[in-house]
């Protein structure tokens, strides 16, 4: 069982920058595919970036890539997910997930742990 804890969101003015962190309980956490997920209102959830298991292999979401890089820290048990450049349209609830198995790591049923979830807003 793996519990995912995501903090750092809030609200910020267009272009501004934010930086989310996920914290995850238990010490097999270095063993997890983790990925960063997002849901607007109205909208399904959607592949923001994936990171593997000793960070050496990152993808992201065409939408974001360029502007958000997605980090990990084995030894403090956390991912990251620092967004730059932002937009309106970045607006989203914004999760953080894991995975044993990464093999559908752009799809949300690629995943079997999920955080709360975290509201990022983006004024324009």
């Amino acid at each position: 069982q793996l519990h995912l804890v995501e903090s750092g969101g809030g609200l910020v003015q267009a272009g501004g920058s934010l930086r989310l962190s996920c914290a995850a309980s238990g010490r097999t956490f270095s063993t997890y595919y983790m990925g960063w997920f997002r849901q607007a209102p109205g909208k399904e959830r959607e592949f923001v970036a994936g990171i593997n298991r000793n960070g050496g292999s990152t993808r992201y979401a065409d939408s974001v890539k360029g502007r958000f890089t997605i980090s990990r820290d084995n030894a403090k048990n956390t991912v990251y997910l620092r967004m730059n450049s932002l937009k309106p349209e970045d607006t989203a609830v914004y999760y953080c997930a894991a995975t044993t198995r990464p093999i559908l790591v752009g799809s949300s049923l690629g995943y079997e742990y999920w955080g709360q979830g975290i509201q990022v807003t983006v004024s324009s």
